[in-house]
Protein backbone atom coordinates (compact mmCIF):
# COMPACT_ATOMS: atom_id res chain seq x y z
CA UNK A 1 0.00 0.00 0.00
CA UNK A 2 1.30 3.22 -0.78
CA UNK A 3 2.47 5.69 2.14
CA UNK A 4 -0.21 8.99 2.07
CA UNK A 5 1.77 12.31 1.53
CA UNK A 6 1.01 13.61 4.86
CA UNK A 7 -1.01 11.65 7.95
CA UNK A 8 -2.10 12.63 11.03
CA UNK A 9 -1.36 10.34 13.71
CA UNK A 10 -4.26 10.84 16.17
CA UNK A 11 -3.72 8.69 19.41
CA UNK A 12 -7.26 7.89 20.75
CA UNK A 13 -5.47 6.74 23.93
CA UNK A 14 -4.16 9.84 24.77
CA UNK A 15 -7.92 11.45 24.30
CA UNK A 16 -9.27 9.08 26.82
CA UNK A 17 -6.67 9.72 29.32
CA UNK A 18 -7.25 13.49 28.50
CA UNK A 19 -11.15 13.31 29.58
CA UNK A 20 -9.68 11.48 32.62
CA UNK A 21 -7.39 14.42 33.69
CA UNK A 22 -10.85 16.87 33.33
CA UNK A 23 -12.95 14.62 35.11
CA UNK A 24 -10.62 15.03 37.74
CA UNK A 25 -9.86 18.20 38.19
CA UNK A 26 -12.88 19.45 37.77
CA UNK A 27 -14.69 17.07 39.64
CA UNK A 28 -17.78 16.94 37.21
CA UNK A 29 -18.98 14.96 34.51
CA UNK A 30 -17.55 15.96 30.74
CA UNK A 31 -19.34 17.57 28.12
CA UNK A 32 -16.66 16.67 25.07
CA UNK A 33 -16.72 19.53 22.87
CA UNK A 34 -15.79 17.75 19.06
CA UNK A 35 -17.20 21.03 16.97
CA UNK A 36 -14.33 21.61 13.42
CA UNK A 37 -14.35 18.15 12.99
CA UNK A 38 -12.92 17.86 16.37
CA UNK A 39 -10.49 20.75 16.30
CA UNK A 40 -9.45 18.54 12.87
CA UNK A 41 -8.68 15.56 14.73
CA UNK A 42 -11.82 13.34 13.38
CA UNK A 43 -15.46 14.03 15.27
CA UNK A 44 -16.84 10.89 15.09
CA UNK A 45 -13.52 8.71 15.80
CA UNK A 46 -13.20 11.66 18.59
CA UNK A 47 -16.90 11.53 19.84
CA UNK A 48 -16.91 7.42 20.70
CA UNK A 49 -13.46 7.69 22.01
CA UNK A 50 -14.15 10.55 24.92
CA UNK A 51 -17.81 8.86 25.65
CA UNK A 52 -16.03 5.14 25.97
CA UNK A 53 -13.83 6.80 28.07
CA UNK A 54 -16.71 8.44 30.11
CA UNK A 55 -17.80 12.01 28.76
CA UNK A 56 -21.39 12.33 29.71
CA UNK A 57 -22.31 14.65 26.38
CA UNK A 58 -21.16 16.52 23.22
CA UNK A 59 -21.09 19.93 22.31
CA UNK A 60 -20.88 21.64 18.41
CA UNK A 61 -20.93 24.44 17.29
CA UNK A 62 -23.59 23.97 14.20
CA UNK A 63 -26.79 21.60 13.80
CA UNK A 64 -24.85 20.04 10.70
CA UNK A 65 -22.13 18.54 12.54
CA UNK A 66 -24.51 17.21 15.67
CA UNK A 67 -26.72 15.62 12.16
CA UNK A 68 -23.74 13.88 11.31
CA UNK A 69 -23.25 12.76 14.50
CA UNK A 70 -26.89 11.52 15.04
CA UNK A 71 -26.41 9.80 11.43
CA UNK A 72 -23.31 7.88 12.60
CA UNK A 73 -25.22 6.35 15.23
CA UNK A 74 -23.65 8.60 18.34
CA UNK A 75 -27.27 8.60 20.46
CA UNK A 76 -25.36 10.68 23.66
CA UNK A 77 -27.07 14.03 24.81
CA UNK A 78 -25.15 16.32 21.66
CA UNK A 79 -25.81 20.47 22.20
CA UNK A 80 -25.63 22.71 19.04
CA UNK A 81 -25.33 26.78 19.79
CA UNK A 82 -24.37 28.65 17.02
CA UNK A 83 -27.01 28.86 14.27
CA UNK A 84 -27.69 31.33 11.35
CA UNK A 85 -31.15 32.27 10.42
CA UNK A 86 -32.94 29.73 8.36
CA UNK A 87 -31.18 26.93 10.63
CA UNK A 88 -32.78 23.30 10.78
CA UNK A 89 -34.46 23.36 13.70
CA UNK A 90 -36.99 21.03 12.84
CA UNK A 91 -34.41 17.98 11.53
CA UNK A 92 -32.99 18.92 14.95
CA UNK A 93 -35.71 18.41 17.22
CA UNK A 94 -35.93 15.15 15.46
CA UNK A 95 -32.98 14.08 16.19
CA UNK A 96 -32.92 14.86 19.72
CA UNK A 97 -30.15 17.59 19.74
CA UNK A 98 -30.09 19.96 22.30
CA UNK A 99 -30.43 23.56 20.62
CA UNK A 100 -28.98 26.03 22.82
CA UNK A 101 -30.82 29.31 22.03
CA UNK A 102 -29.18 33.09 22.27
CA UNK A 103 -32.24 35.30 21.38
CA UNK A 104 -35.65 35.39 21.56
CA UNK A 105 -35.53 35.20 17.60
CA UNK A 106 -34.19 31.89 17.55
CA UNK A 107 -36.40 30.83 20.31
CA UNK A 108 -39.31 31.76 17.74
CA UNK A 109 -38.19 29.94 14.76
CA UNK A 110 -38.07 27.07 17.73
CA UNK A 111 -41.33 27.01 18.91
CA UNK A 112 -42.72 27.10 15.45
CA UNK A 113 -40.53 24.08 14.31
CA UNK A 114 -41.49 22.22 17.65
CA UNK A 115 -45.55 23.31 16.69
CA UNK A 116 -44.89 21.92 12.70
CA UNK A 117 -43.35 18.53 13.69
CA UNK A 118 -45.97 17.87 16.32
CA UNK A 119 -42.97 17.34 19.07
CA UNK A 120 -41.17 19.21 22.11
CA UNK A 121 -38.06 20.82 21.41
CA UNK A 122 -34.99 20.10 24.06
CA UNK A 123 -33.09 23.47 24.44
CA UNK A 124 -30.67 25.33 26.66
CA UNK A 125 -30.62 28.87 27.29
CA UNK A 126 -27.42 30.51 26.39
CA UNK A 127 -27.07 33.31 28.46
CA UNK A 128 -24.61 36.01 27.55
CA UNK A 129 -22.70 37.13 30.89
CA UNK A 130 -20.17 39.30 29.66
CA UNK A 131 -18.04 37.90 26.56
CA UNK A 132 -20.87 39.51 24.74
CA UNK A 133 -20.74 36.78 21.78
CA UNK A 134 -23.38 34.31 21.77
CA UNK A 135 -26.11 34.26 24.10
CA UNK A 136 -29.08 36.12 25.49
CA UNK A 137 -28.01 39.75 25.94
CA UNK A 138 -28.62 41.77 29.03
CA UNK A 139 -31.46 43.59 27.62
CA UNK A 140 -33.50 41.01 26.15
CA UNK A 141 -32.81 38.12 29.22
CA UNK A 142 -35.65 39.04 31.43
CA UNK A 143 -38.55 38.68 28.23
CA UNK A 144 -36.23 35.77 26.49
CA UNK A 145 -36.44 33.95 30.56
CA UNK A 146 -40.99 34.39 30.47
CA UNK A 147 -40.89 33.49 27.21
CA UNK A 148 -39.07 30.26 27.10
CA UNK A 149 -40.30 29.42 30.98
CA UNK A 150 -43.75 29.75 29.17
CA UNK A 151 -43.04 27.23 26.25
CA UNK A 152 -41.36 24.67 29.05
CA UNK A 153 -44.65 24.84 30.92
CA UNK A 154 -47.22 24.44 27.67
CA UNK A 155 -44.55 21.70 26.02
CA UNK A 156 -43.35 23.36 23.45
CA UNK A 157 -40.03 23.16 24.38
CA UNK A 158 -38.11 21.06 27.38
CA UNK A 159 -35.57 23.92 28.60
CA UNK A 160 -33.06 21.27 29.74
CA UNK A 161 -29.88 23.32 30.20
CA UNK A 162 -28.24 27.14 31.04
CA UNK A 163 -24.72 27.75 30.08
CA UNK A 164 -22.76 30.56 29.50
CA UNK A 165 -19.36 31.30 27.69
CA UNK A 166 -16.24 32.87 29.86
CA UNK A 167 -14.61 35.36 28.54
CA UNK A 168 -10.99 35.08 30.53
CA UNK A 169 -11.41 31.56 31.29
CA UNK A 170 -7.50 31.16 30.42
CA UNK A 171 -6.54 34.42 33.40
CA UNK A 172 -7.89 31.90 35.94
CA UNK A 173 -7.98 34.41 38.95
CA UNK A 174 -9.54 37.16 36.63
CA UNK A 175 -12.53 38.62 38.49
CA UNK A 176 -14.63 38.56 35.34
CA UNK A 177 -14.80 34.38 35.60
CA UNK A 178 -16.49 35.14 38.76
CA UNK A 179 -18.75 37.65 37.59
CA UNK A 180 -19.90 35.76 35.09
CA UNK A 181 -20.75 32.39 37.40
CA UNK A 182 -22.27 34.91 39.31
CA UNK A 183 -24.48 35.74 36.54
CA UNK A 184 -25.06 32.89 35.16
CA UNK A 185 -26.61 31.37 38.97
CA UNK A 186 -29.02 34.31 38.77
CA UNK A 187 -30.08 33.51 35.61
CA UNK A 188 -30.86 29.99 36.51
CA UNK A 189 -32.92 31.51 39.68
CA UNK A 190 -34.74 33.62 37.24
CA UNK A 191 -35.61 30.25 35.15
CA UNK A 192 -36.46 28.07 38.41
CA UNK A 193 -38.49 31.15 40.01
CA UNK A 194 -40.52 30.95 35.89
CA UNK A 195 -40.94 27.17 36.82
CA UNK A 196 -38.59 26.14 33.95
CA UNK A 197 -35.57 25.40 36.30
CA UNK A 198 -32.55 23.97 33.79
CA UNK A 199 -31.76 20.22 34.74
CA UNK A 200 -27.65 20.89 33.47
CA UNK A 201 -25.95 23.92 34.68
CA UNK A 202 -22.09 24.47 32.49
CA UNK A 203 -19.93 26.52 32.68
CA UNK A 204 -16.22 25.92 32.60
CA UNK A 205 -14.26 25.63 29.68
CA UNK A 206 -10.84 24.16 28.89
CA UNK A 207 -8.76 26.46 31.32
CA UNK A 208 -11.64 26.86 33.69
CA UNK A 209 -12.30 22.73 34.00
CA UNK A 210 -8.66 22.37 34.57
CA UNK A 211 -8.35 25.66 37.18
CA UNK A 212 -10.85 26.27 38.82
CA UNK A 213 -13.25 23.47 39.89
CA UNK A 214 -15.73 26.12 42.14
CA UNK A 215 -16.95 26.88 38.78
CA UNK A 216 -17.91 23.89 37.55
CA UNK A 217 -21.28 23.29 37.99
CA UNK A 218 -22.79 19.91 36.44
CA UNK A 219 -20.86 19.36 33.48
CA UNK A 220 -17.51 21.14 32.38
CA UNK A 221 -17.65 21.90 28.64
CA UNK A 222 -13.94 21.75 27.51
CA UNK A 223 -12.58 21.47 24.01
CA UNK A 224 -8.97 21.96 22.85
CA UNK A 225 -7.75 20.49 26.67
CA UNK A 226 -9.23 16.57 25.06
CA UNK A 227 -6.93 16.84 22.59
CA UNK A 228 -3.77 17.40 24.68
CA UNK A 229 -3.26 20.75 24.19
CA UNK A 230 -2.75 23.23 27.68
CA UNK A 231 -4.93 26.19 27.65
CA UNK A 232 -3.15 27.76 30.77
CA UNK A 233 1.00 27.12 29.30
CA UNK A 234 2.19 29.11 32.50
CA UNK A 235 0.58 26.62 35.04
CA UNK A 236 1.88 23.48 32.97
CA UNK A 237 0.52 21.09 30.96
CA UNK A 238 -1.94 19.37 33.59
CA UNK A 239 -0.64 16.06 32.79
CA UNK A 240 -2.78 16.06 28.90
CA UNK A 241 -1.28 14.17 26.45
CA UNK A 242 -1.11 15.81 22.79
CA UNK A 243 -3.12 13.73 20.58
CA UNK A 244 -1.95 14.04 16.82
CA UNK A 245 1.42 13.94 15.46
CA UNK A 246 1.26 15.23 11.55
CA UNK A 247 4.04 13.83 9.16
CA UNK A 248 4.33 14.37 5.58
CA UNK A 249 7.02 12.23 3.69
CA UNK A 250 10.06 13.41 1.80
CA UNK A 251 8.97 13.72 -1.77
CA UNK A 252 12.36 15.14 -3.20
CA UNK A 253 15.94 15.11 -2.25
CA UNK A 254 18.51 16.88 -4.46
CA UNK A 255 21.49 19.49 -4.58
CA UNK A 256 21.60 23.05 -4.66
CA UNK A 257 24.67 24.97 -5.73
CA UNK A 258 26.17 27.76 -3.15
CA UNK A 259 24.32 30.79 -4.89
CA UNK A 260 21.23 29.35 -6.03
CA UNK A 261 17.67 30.47 -3.89
CA UNK A 262 15.06 28.06 -3.03
CA UNK A 263 11.49 28.82 -3.30
CA UNK A 264 9.26 31.81 -4.72
CA UNK A 265 10.53 35.18 -4.51
CA UNK A 266 14.26 33.66 -3.46
CA UNK A 267 13.74 34.37 0.30
CA UNK A 268 17.03 32.00 1.02
CA UNK A 269 20.09 31.79 -1.16
CA UNK A 270 21.97 28.99 0.06
CA UNK A 271 25.22 30.19 1.38
CA UNK A 272 27.37 26.87 0.49
CA UNK A 273 26.98 24.09 -1.92
CA UNK A 274 23.88 21.78 0.02
CA UNK A 275 20.89 19.23 0.09
CA UNK A 276 17.55 19.91 0.21
CA UNK A 277 14.75 18.10 0.89
CA UNK A 278 11.25 18.68 -0.49
CA UNK A 279 8.53 17.67 1.88
CA UNK A 280 5.11 16.91 0.28
CA UNK A 281 3.18 19.58 2.85
CA UNK A 282 1.98 22.79 2.44
CA UNK A 283 -0.15 25.69 3.72
CA UNK A 284 -3.13 23.80 2.14
CA UNK A 285 -2.49 21.24 4.21
CA UNK A 286 -1.96 23.44 7.65
CA UNK A 287 1.40 24.92 7.45
CA UNK A 288 1.17 28.45 7.77
CA UNK A 289 2.85 30.23 5.63
CA UNK A 290 4.12 32.56 7.94
CA UNK A 291 5.95 29.89 9.21
CA UNK A 292 8.40 30.70 6.17
CA UNK A 293 11.71 30.30 7.11
CA UNK A 294 10.82 29.41 11.13
CA UNK A 295 9.58 26.20 10.78
CA UNK A 296 11.86 23.41 11.54
CA UNK A 297 11.55 19.30 11.20
CA UNK A 298 12.14 16.22 12.53
CA UNK A 299 13.19 13.55 10.21
CA UNK A 300 14.93 10.57 12.14
CA UNK A 301 16.56 11.56 15.22
CA UNK A 302 17.72 15.28 13.49
CA UNK A 303 16.06 18.89 13.46
CA UNK A 304 16.00 20.65 10.00
CA UNK A 305 15.88 24.56 9.44
CA UNK A 306 13.14 24.87 6.86
CA UNK A 307 14.26 27.38 4.31
CA UNK A 308 12.18 29.75 1.44
CA UNK A 309 8.63 30.40 1.25
CA UNK A 310 6.10 27.47 2.17
CA UNK A 311 4.27 27.21 -0.72
CA UNK A 312 0.84 25.66 -0.86
CA UNK A 313 1.97 22.04 -1.57
CA UNK A 314 5.12 21.57 -0.16
CA UNK A 315 8.03 23.12 1.68
CA UNK A 316 11.76 22.76 1.64
CA UNK A 317 14.47 21.80 4.82
CA UNK A 318 17.85 22.36 4.56
CA UNK A 319 19.83 18.96 4.86
CA UNK A 320 23.45 20.25 4.76
CA UNK A 321 26.15 19.33 2.29
CA UNK A 322 25.98 15.53 3.01
CA UNK A 323 22.51 15.05 3.27
CA UNK A 324 22.24 13.46 6.37
CA UNK A 325 21.35 10.17 4.88
CA UNK A 326 17.10 11.49 4.39
CA UNK A 327 16.15 9.82 1.47
CA UNK A 328 12.51 10.10 -1.07
CA UNK A 329 9.99 8.66 0.83
CA UNK A 330 11.89 8.96 4.58
CA UNK A 331 9.10 10.62 7.25
CA UNK A 332 9.30 13.94 8.52
CA UNK A 333 7.55 15.33 11.92
CA UNK A 334 5.97 18.53 11.42
CA UNK A 335 4.55 18.49 15.04
CA UNK A 336 3.91 15.81 17.63
CA UNK A 337 3.95 15.22 21.24
CA UNK A 338 7.14 17.16 22.03
CA UNK A 339 8.08 14.13 24.59
CA UNK A 340 11.40 13.38 22.56
CA UNK A 341 12.23 16.85 21.61
CA UNK A 342 10.31 17.33 18.54
CA UNK A 343 8.45 19.95 16.99
CA UNK A 344 5.48 21.13 18.46
CA UNK A 345 2.00 22.58 17.85
CA UNK A 346 3.04 25.21 20.19
CA UNK A 347 6.16 25.94 19.12
CA UNK A 348 4.43 26.64 15.19
CA UNK A 349 1.90 28.70 17.19
CA UNK A 350 4.50 31.14 19.17
CA UNK A 351 6.94 31.50 16.23
CA UNK A 352 3.49 33.30 13.82
CA UNK A 353 1.58 34.48 17.53
CA UNK A 354 -1.50 32.41 17.41
CA UNK A 355 -2.39 29.47 19.41
CA UNK A 356 -2.22 25.83 19.04
CA UNK A 357 -5.96 25.67 18.98
CA UNK A 358 -5.80 27.14 15.67
CA UNK A 359 -3.07 25.17 14.36
CA UNK A 360 -4.25 21.64 14.80
CA UNK A 361 -7.53 22.47 13.32
CA UNK A 362 -6.47 23.80 10.33
CA UNK A 363 -4.83 20.46 9.54
CA UNK A 364 -6.36 20.02 5.78
CA UNK A 365 -8.58 17.62 4.28
CA UNK A 366 -6.32 15.87 1.99
CA UNK A 367 -4.21 14.79 5.21
CA UNK A 368 -5.08 10.92 6.18
CA UNK A 369 -6.00 10.34 9.81
CA UNK A 370 -4.93 7.34 11.34
CA UNK A 371 -6.35 6.29 14.37
CA UNK A 372 -4.46 4.16 17.56
CA UNK A 373 -5.28 2.88 20.71
CA UNK A 374 -8.87 2.08 19.66
CA UNK A 375 -9.19 -1.20 21.77
CA UNK A 376 -7.36 0.93 24.61
CA UNK A 377 -10.43 2.94 24.95
CA UNK A 378 -12.36 0.32 24.42
CA UNK A 379 -13.82 0.91 20.35
CA UNK A 380 -13.90 -2.20 17.98
CA UNK A 381 -10.72 -2.15 16.06
CA UNK A 382 -7.22 -1.38 17.00
CA UNK A 383 -6.08 1.03 13.85
CA UNK A 384 -7.90 2.59 11.09
CA UNK A 385 -6.82 5.04 8.64
CA UNK A 386 -9.61 7.63 7.06
CA UNK A 387 -9.09 9.85 4.32
CA UNK A 388 -10.97 13.25 4.97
Amino acid sequence: MTSPALTATVDLGAIAHNVGVLRAASGADVMAVVKADAYGHGALPVARAVLAAGAAELGVAHLTEAAALRAAGIDAPITAWLHTPGADFAGAIADGIDIALSSISQLDAVIAAAHRTGRSAVVTAKVDTGLNRSGVAVDEWADFAERVAKAHVDGSVALRAAMCHLARGDEPDHPLNDAQAQRLDAAVADLTRLGAAPQVVHIANSPAALTRPDLARDLVRPGIAVYGRTPVPARGDFGLIPAMTLTATIALVKRVAAGQGVSYSETWIAPRDTVVAVVAAGYADGVPRLLSGRIRVRIGERMFDGVGRICMDQLVVDLGPDGAGVREGDQAELFGTGASGGPTAKDWADAIGTIDYEIVSQVGTRVVRRYLGERQVGLAAETTETGQ
